[in-house]
């Protein structure tokens, strides 16, 4: 798959674009989206991910469009369990709705400023050194385990992690409890101090960057192509801030989403490890030679994330609703 440096400078300013425009139309005022607004725009940005697709199938083929589905429905996916972690962090420091818009949006940017940074070293990684996968598929699999660990407590486990966040940031910078509207940084008796909502920024960056973590070992276990990686995070992440405000309410009753992330992660890192096993080099494993295992096809990946996605919704609803009606 050839990208001139012209098709990356276009996608790249396309992608800009749309951040400003989202800056700009809705995030400037301060406001609680609609129900309605909320679900238009997310739609919207689902759209513009799945022509996005039809524009790779047209341009360098079916299997490379193949590829950059199953790379955005995974990041999608992965996405959707950091909203349970970002209503957390609202919850935390008791952001008002109205501001919360700024500090999604200036997060998803950072977001996806750090998976840049992950996707170039891993790309370069890759080309590299083959035996990488076997350390992006090792981590994939710890991951998944640590995810089944931490099931249920989620808010316990992100609250001691903002805690931290708090005492460290109040260690370093004068801050106050109050907010002054949007501000990320007001005055006090004629001192500059750090609000609330910048402490809330900063705990959604460190989250941020710890998805990226997770998330671009596991998009490279889909396709190696660092253009896909980057347009598959970047409109998984489109969007999001309106997906926040749409099924904010739904996050409670997906109960069992964590374990469906964690059964995609385990078996994106099963493929990285056939993967790395099929170009193997390492001298301690069959002598440096290719391990002849079999591989996992795109198509069968992408049926595979999207069947266990299904399963863990619907199960997670139905235990819901039993629960509610009991």
């Amino acid at each position: 798959m050839q990208v001139t440096t012209l098709e990356w400078v276009i996608t790249g300013l396309v992608i800009l674009g749309l951040f400003v425009f989202d800056f700009f139309a809705h995030v400037r005022t301060p406001h609680e989206p609609t129900f309605k607004e909320s679900g238009f725009w997310s739609a919207v940005y689902i759209s513009l991910a799945l022509l996005f697709g039809l524009f790779v199938a047209w341009k360098w083929g079916g299997t490379y469009a193949g590829e950059y589905y199953a790379g955005f429905v995974t990041e999608k996916a992965l996405s959707v369990d950091n909203l349970f972690i970002f209503l957390i962090i609202m919850s935390t420091f008791a952001v008002p709705r109205i501001y919360q818009q700024k500090v999604l949006l200036i997060g998803i940017v950072l977001a996806l400023v750090m998976r840049g940074v992950f996707i170039a070293v891993g790309a370069a990684a890759i080309s590299a050194f083959s035996w990488v996968f076997y350390l992006f598929g090792a981590f994939l699999i710890y991951t998944a385990i640590n995810l089944l660990r931490e099931s249920g407590h989620e808010v316990e486990h992100e609250q001691q992690r903002d805690s931290r966040i708090v005492a460290l940031a109040k260690r370093i910078l004068p801050t106050t409890d109050q907010y002054d509207g949007d501000k990320l940084v007001t005055r006090i008796d004629g001192k500059r101090v750090v609000t609330p909502l910048l402490l809330a920024l900063l705990a959604i960056g460190f989250a941020d960057l710890l998805f990226a973590l997770d998330s671009i070992p596991a998009i490279y276990g889909l396709t190696e192509q660092p253009y896909l990686v980057f347009t598959a995070n970047a409109f998984a992440l489109m969007g999001l801030r309106q997906l926040y405000f749409l099924i904010g309410g739904l996050l409670d009753r997906l109960v069992y989403l964590s374990y469906g992330l964690a059964a995609i992660l385990a078996f994106i890192g099963i493929k990285l490890v056939l993967h790395a096993l099929h170009e193997n080099t390492l001298p301690f494993i069959n002598g440096g030679e290719h391990v002849s295992v079999p591989e996992i096809s795109t198509p069968v990946s992408l049926s595979v994330i999207i069947g266990i996605l299904i399963v863990a919704t619907v199960a997670s609803l139905l235990k819901t609703r039993n629960t509610t009606s009991s």
